[in-house]
């Protein structure tokens, strides 16, 4: 299972980093303000759904299913997956055309601090309607991915998303000097990386023999037992997607900047959480099936505790290193004549508030599995919903005093609830307690995590000098204090008896 989770996290590492050369080019081709708002606006609407739709709601609901399918004969297997993929394809199908008919609708529903602003509601509008079929062909991508991530073949789904980098960074660089408004050349970029993203996977899926021919079958019963399941989950599973987006309606009233700084530092949250906390996520979903069909509780309980091991370890120095250089990577990254100082001293404060909430995050992704995986979804709607309902009162109460930075911490201080209450829920159900040695690692782990964070208080230079560095001594130093902190995370660690095979042997 490490083995695994290697092979995924490595490519999602690439996708990541190109992430990252991808969000560099947005700010320093179109740099935050009304044109980029619109955009995020435009990508975030399917991008939300996609999270329901795809990895999030469909997924938790369809890999369970998948596995029982997976002990039939390869006939039975092969018709459940085509039903699947017709079934889903029309739904799929009938909401990207309500979505594209209904764009500028949508965008008064999630941006209503546009209306009155004929520019950015039109231009969000316009590019809803290029994005928005790219929720129907990732969709179908995601689809293919489960079935893949199913057979051990996780590297695969875990490369598509590059495709997507590569061709939003080809549009903004070579489509948007072409057209009359060059935002909307991201749009385009969406929609091709949608299709591109959906071929790459066919001829993986055609080596298993499992090339879905689109068969519509509601009544059947897999795909009834999958309705049933992603009903509740739809909740359950996003519930970290739905606060952002209220993050959205709100910050849309305040000043222009506000949505891209969030983007961006959302963003930058994301690259640890998608490496760490999806890939944990994934993983284990397939085998906690298995471990449930096995009745084995022992094991089930066994690979959950690994994953949260790997949380800690690896999620609470990522949180607090990003916390503490907040300013100098967003200095580094972004700043540029049209991503000004200003733009870089807010979007690190809405960083700050984000990074606070990494480890939830990532714990969010791997305790989710422990229902899902039972096919227990009722338990996390309830859960998502107290969340949700805390998350609008911590908006609304620090949006005030905060602005968009408040908008990030209430999403941060929600998660944090939602994490807690799910493992509560499993404690509660007999599904999992802490084994021994959590004490001892707990204390390595924050000591090591401690040295960490002392050594760049006292080193790294404050956002002002950082600023007046020229850029290329600003990424030299970014990936010393970088490399230097992980280096005194690890040495702590070793010289208090942590070793890599305590890991290595819990995954087998």
């Amino acid at each position: 299972m490490f083995k695994s989770l290697a092979k995924f996290g490595s490519n999602t590492l690439l996708s990541r980093i190109l992430g990252f050369v991808r969000d560099l080019v947005f700010a320093h081709v179109f740099g935050a303000g009304s044109a980029t708002d619109a955009f995020f606006v435009a990508f975030k609407i399917p991008n939300f759904l996609r999270r329901l739709f795809a990895e999030g709601a469909f997924a938790a609901a369809f890999v369970p299913v998948l596995a029982d399918y997976r002990q039939r004969s390869l006939a039975e297997l092969k018709l459940f997956v085509d039903r699947v993929a017709g079934t889903l394809g029309a739904v799929l199908l009938l909401v990207t055309l309500i979505g594209v008919v209904g764009a500028p609708g949508l965008v008064m529903l999630f941006a209503p601090g546009f209306v009155g602003d004929d520019g950015r509601l039109a231009l969000a509008a316009e590019m809803l309607a290029l994005t928005f079929p790219y929720l129907l062909f990732i969709s179908l991508t995601a689809f293919a991915g489960g079935i893949l991530n199913s057979y051990g073949r996780f590297g695969v789904p875990a490369f598509t998303p590059v495709i997507l980098n590569v061709c939003l960074i080809s549009a903004a660089l070579w489509l948007s000097p072409l057209l009359a408004e060059p935002i909307v050349a991201l749009a385009w970029g969406v929609l091709l990386a949608g299709v591109l993203q959906l071929l790459f996977q066919l001829p993986f899926l055609h080596q298993l023999r499992l090339v879905p021919r689109l068969r519509l079958a509601p009544r059947d019963p897999g795909v009834r037992r999958i309705g049933v399941l992603m009903l509740p989950a739809l909740f359950g599973v996003s519930v970290t997607q739905l606060n952002l987006l209220l993050d959205t309606v709100l910050a849309s009233f305040l000043e222009a900047g506000s949505i891209s700084w969030l983007y961006y530092s959302d963003r930058l949250m994301e690259f640890p959480l998608g490496v760490l906390g999806v890939g944990l996520g994934t993983v284990i979903l397939p085998r906690l099936s298995e471990r449930h069909l096995q009745a084995s509780p022992e094991a089930f309980a066994h690979t959950l505790d690994w994953a949260l091991r790997l949380s800690l370890l690896f999620g609470l120095p990522a949180a607090l290193g990003l916390f503490m250089l907040a300013g100098p990577i967003i200095a580094t990254l972004f700043q540029s004549p049209v991503f000004d100082v200003r733009d870089v001293s807010m979007s690190s404060y809405s960083l700050m508030a984000y990074a606070l909430g990494l480890l939830p995050f990532i714990l969010i992704k791997v305790l989710a599995p422990g229902y899902f995986a039972r096919q227990d979804m009722r338990t996390p709607v309830g859960i998502a919903v107290r969340a949700m309902a805390a998350n609008m009162v911590l908006n609304l109460i620090l949006v005030w005093p905060l602005a968009h930075a408040g908008l990030a911490l209430a999403t941060t201080l929600s998660a944090a609830l939602n994490a807690f209450l799910l493992y509560r829920g499993l404690g509660a159900d007999g599904v999992y307690r802490l084994a021994p040695g959590w004490g001892r690692l707990t204390l390595q782990v924050g000591g090591a995590t401690l040295a960490m964070a002392g050594l760049l208080w006292f080193g790294v230079p404050d956002l002002e000098q950082w600023l007046a560095l020229a850029r290329w001594d600003r990424a030299l130093q970014l990936v010393l204090w970088i490399g230097a902190g992980g280096a005194a995370y690890f040495l702590v660690l070793w010289l208090s008896g942590v070793r890599p095979r305590q890991f290595l042997a819990q995954g087998d």
